[in-house]
């Protein structure tokens, strides 16, 4: 039996649901998306009004002041209705929920910008005068000027075009897609989502010709998705590589202006010798990880089907052959450290490997200190390089190496840090637990601060920052600001995320914190603990989860519980639920399915049921292939376990994600149907997998505590 949940009840803070919609997770009025310009004068960013202000605007930190560089309003605003598809997608892909202006690029000096505004592209100067519009054939995505700022590259019905800046003159194609499921310059599903590669055409140093991808999704499965509450518009065809299935045929060329098309020969397989083997493994290189132009010319990083070997590869661009640069192999799989590959401005190679269970990083032949957990490398400034890097896992912080003074922390205060950098010029942003600030340095001097604009919770996370159990499990403690110790026992929320690529646990503010804090306030004692499989914490930590994606996460829950409640004695384990949105919400249906003996009730939003339904890199990296290794895909799904279920589980999806589609909800509870087992369910109608719109989060919220209470007896 389904029950339609249409819940009320009283909440405290009562506003808060609302306001966490309407500053889009409080993330409205916080730049972003920061460009230094290599002379360090001069910092680009995107910001939107303030805190309740969706619509992004280009700014210009310069001597000390914020100039506004385009607002859309000044240009006819940004119609959502006129925005192309594929820019839609981009910014899905790319985590995006404001308007507006929400990406630019420049040319080599910064003096130059170009962003795309309702399908049309503009320019504007750094130096002074007002944005332009520069015609194009097309609604226009990605648009990128050349080095020297006279061109722009851009992708319109999937053909790479160059339009001239100043006014839009000799606009041709330099690549035409041969089919309707072929695109030039655009990212595909799997390397945006998964990989994390959002770009698809790079400009060559000199201006004169482009590094392009091209892909073909012709193999690659069709889905329809539609929303049942709006019969009157057509499904949505999209092309999804569930896993096991064909991907996108990914390739790369060389596009010179004059009209030459060299294809790039990207090898076809790795070296069986020198490949680490498996249950399964799968040599292909199907994936196109990375790619760039830079002084020493244009480069590649391919991977493999099975994840196990990545190799760095140098393009002629003359000829299109390649040359190995590097290769890297793991008997799991091969990490994919965002920023690299990377080559300083004299061609120095900086790479990621894997060092005494340590995420590491090798600038020439110099490796990271000891102890380092590298997150990401944030680029270089002449042969300066710069990353983030933990030493502890509650804690990210930006470093630097310079081949004279070697490796240096620049960030002081404990949080979670990163920067954009330029000339001696380092633009921090950090989240600490005192909030959001970004501090400009020059020379390592504070020299000026950039306006964060985003809204004041009406809340005040209060956590305490725990390490529990054997394995030292980080974690947050959320009680009710009213609590008294002593007073009475409280019911347990568990509220991890606790996937791959993903740290809640941290010393840092932000709206996971907040939104904790909020449950707490509603009457329970809340736990957010990262457990195997989060990063931070050394590579068998984190490929703990290779063949089972969820024995040791859910394992890890249990002992925090435990560990934490023995510390606590107002935690009531004879109550305790689970809530949880993508894994998560996976997590938290394997908790009620799995350990019914710990865990009495589970809100799960935007689960992944069926492991099945998820893409193929994603998937296939922590499972293999559903073909050779099915069992490993029967262990970690929960739609055959179905019939497990005895406590109460209400579920929640938006039906138009197209990330974690609709099915894996709709399946898991038709099996639950099939197999007698009442539960509840929450639809989102018109909701992606980030759900925005004020109303549904208003009622997402006050439902899930209504039902969470009933079902706790809080």
């Amino acid at each position: 039996m389904i029950l339609l949940v249409i819940a009320a009840t009283t909440l405290q803070v009562p506003g808060f649901p609302r306001l966490f919609a309407r500053t889009r997770r409080f993330s409205l009025g916080a730049p972003g998306a920061f460009t230094v310009s290599p002379d360090g004068r001069r910092v680009l960013f995107v910001r939107t009004g303030s805190g309740t202000d969706t619509v992004g605007r280009l700014w210009l930190y310069e001597d000390g002041e914020e100039r506004l560089l385009a607002d859309p309003a000044a240009l006819g605003g940004d119609a959502e209705d006129d925005v192309p598809e594929a820019e839609r997608v981009r910014r899905e892909r790319a985590r995006v929920t404001s308007t507006g202006v929400t990406g630019y690029a420049v040319d080599r000096h910064a003096r130059v910008v170009v962003f795309a505004l309702g399908g049309a592209v503009w320019a504007v100067r750094t130096g002074g005068g007002a944005p332009w519009r520069v015609p194009t054939a097309g609604p226009a995505v990605d648009p990128r000027p050349s080095p020297d700022g006279s061109l722009v590259a851009y992708v319109t019905d999937g053909a790479l075009r160059v339009v001239r800046t100043a006014d839009g003159s000799r606009d041709r194609p330099l690549a035409v897609p041969e089919g309707p499921e072929v695109t030039y310059g655009l990212s595909d599903h799997v390397s945006a989502e998964s990989v994390g590669r959002l770009r698809g055409h790079w400009w060559s140093p000199d201006g004169d010709a482009l590094l392009v991808v091209r892909t073909d999704h012709a193999r690659v499965g069709r889905w329809y998705l539609s929303d049942p509450a709006d019969p009157a518009r057509s499904p949505r065809a999209v092309r999804y590589p569930a896993a096991g299935s064909a991907n996108a045929e990914v390739s790369l060329h060389v596009l010179r202006l004059g009209g030459e098309r060299i294809p790039v020969r990207l090898p076809e397989r790795a070296d069986a010798a020198a490949h680490p083997p498996g249950e399964w493994t799968d040599t292909r290189y199907e994936y196109v990880t990375a790619a760039g132009w830079d002084g020493a010319g244009p480069f590649a990083e391919v991977q493999t089907r099975d994840q196990r070997s990545v190799r760095w590869l140098a393009v002629d661009p003359a000829t299109g052959a390649t040359r190995p640069l590097g290769l890297r192999t793991d008997p799991a799989w091969v990490d994919l450290t965002p920023g690299v590959p990377l080559r300083t401005a004299t061609g120095t190679p900086v790479v990621a490997l894997v060092r005494d269970d340590a995420r590491a990083l090798r600038v020439g032949g110099v490796p990271s200190p000891p102890g380092l957990q590298i997150r990401a490398v944030l680029g270089a400034a002449g042969e300066r390089v710069f990353f983030t890097a933990s030493e502890d896992p509650a804690e990210t912080h930006v470093w630097a190496y310079d081949p004279e003074t070697g490796f240096d922390r620049v960030s002081r205060e404990p949080g979670v840090h990163t920067a954009a950098v330029g000339g001696d010029t380092v633009v921090l942003d950090s989240r600490t637990p005192k909030g959001r600030t970004v501090t400009v340095l020059r020379g390592g001097t504070p020299a000026g601060s950039i306006a964060v604009l985003t809204a004041t919770p009406p809340v005040t996370p209060r956590p305490v920052h725990l390490s529990l159990g054997a394995r030292e499990l980080r974690a947050h403690l959320h009680l009710p600001s009213w609590h008294v110790p002593g007073s009475g026992r409280l019911p347990v929320l568990l509220s991890p995320y606790a996937g791959h690529g993903v740290q809640l646990a941290v010393r840092a503010g932000g709206w996971y914190g907040a939104v904790a804090q909020w449950f707490a306030e509603q009457g329970f004692a809340v736990l957010v603990t990262d457990g195997r499989g989060t990063p931070g914490r050394g590579r068998a930590w984190e490929t703990a989860v290779h063949g089972d994606r969820l024995t040791a996460p859910l394992e890890d829950q249990v002992d925090a519980l435990r560990a934490a409640a023995e510390r606590y004695p107002e935690l009531d384990l004879a109550r305790v639920g689970v809530r949880g949105w993508s894994y998560g919400g996976y997590l938290a249906i394997g908790a009620v399915l799995h350990r019914p003996d710990v865990f009495h009730a589970a809100v799960a939003g935007a689960a992944p049921t069926d492991r099945l339904l998820y893409d193929t890199h994603w998937e296939e990296r922590f499972l293999g292939h559903p073909g050779v290794q099915p069992e490993n895909y029967m262990r970690s799904s929960h739609v055959a376990h179905a019939h497990l279920l005895t406590r109460p589980l209400l579920l929640m999806h938006g039906f138009a994600d197209d990330n974690v589609v609709a099915a894996h909800t709709l399946r898991f509870s038709a099996a639950l149907l099939a197999a007698g087992r009442p539960h509840s369910f929450l639809p989102l109608p018109g909701a992606t997998h980030q759900v925005t719109r004020e109303e549904v989060v208003s009622g997402q919220s006050t439902a899930e505590v209504a039902f969470l209470k009933r079902s706790l007896g809080g």
